[in-house]
């Protein structure tokens, strides 16, 4: 089973959107997929139909904050072999309840692991969204996880963010995490009729190499109206472009595993 962090702290990246329809797609194949929704905002949480201001114990607040165990707040979606553990704005006083407790970085990653122990691995995928910022959250979620998924918005200043947080994951490694890697970088919001999206895509391949998916995710109307009702992309409307990226990205990730299993 892997933990795997979809992470970038700039907001508004396709960052949720990309959990949601990747956690769907990897779903409708057979693989039994977690969610959990790691930002206050909760933007995971109603992305797939459920709510955000239930009580905070049943959420992941209530884990991080000791009350509740991983096991006692994994809920239930409407998508089959897809479930989620919530997140509410509550969720954002962690930091400040949590000053006093030096070993506060690895409480997720405790409590990951007391549940692995326990259910002996009943997921595929764990996946953590992560709050658009460098904060003590993303941080948990980093040194809970074995690999992350960037999403980098094809636009002015994104690559200058990403070194900002390469910067951060280095740290990461070195202090907290030593077998945390990148696991690929998805180029979203392209606007093939925008010159400066292809310079952005140009720029990353250049620098990154391999690490960047050959999949890339468009600016779809489709995709951003989804979270409304609820559900992910993939649902809502399976033949739209930010669908069929989606479904495609689904692919590249599982071809990935395969690389990696043939590889070991």
């Amino acid at each position: 089973m892997q933990v795997i962090s979809i992470i970038n702290q700039k907001g508004g990246v396709g960052k949720t959107t990309t959990v949601i329809n990747l956690a769907a797609g990897l779903s409708k194949k057979g693989k039994k997929i977690l969610v959990i929704d790691l930002d206050p905002q909760g933007n995971a949480t109603t992305g797939l139909g459920l709510s955000n201001i239930e009580n905070s114990s049943d959420t992941i607040y209530g884990v991080l904050n000791g009350t509740k165990t991983i096991n006692q707040v994994i809920k239930k979606t409407d998508f089959e072999n897809l479930d989620l553990i919530t997140s509410n704005v509550d969720l954002s006083g962690l930091e400040v309840e949590t000053a006093g407790d030096s070993k506060r970085a690895f409480i997720l990653k405790d409590q990951l692991m007391a549940y692995l122990n326990d259910s002996k691995g009943t997921y595929d995928y764990i996946f953590i969204d992560c709050p658009p910022s460098l904060s003590l959250l993303t941080v948990m979620a980093l040194v809970a996880s074995f690999s992350l998924v960037v999403p980098l918005q094809t636009e002015f200043f994104a690559l200058e963010g990403l070194t900002q947080l390469m910067k951060t994951i280095e740290r990461i490694k070195t202090n907290l995490n030593k077998e945390l890697k990148i696991r690929g970088i998805l180029l979203t919001m392209y606007d093939k009729r925008n010159k400066l999206s292809s310079q952005v895509e140009k720029e990353a391949r250049d620098y990154f190499k391999n690490q960047v998916y050959n999949t890339v995710i468009p600016r779809n109307v489709r995709l951003s109206e989804a979270p409304s009702h609820g559900v992910p992309v993939l649902l809502y409307d399976k033949s739209c472009p930010g669908s069929i990226s989606y479904f495609s990205f689904t692919d590249e990730f599982i071809d990935q595993d395969k690389e990696f299993e043939s590889a070991a």
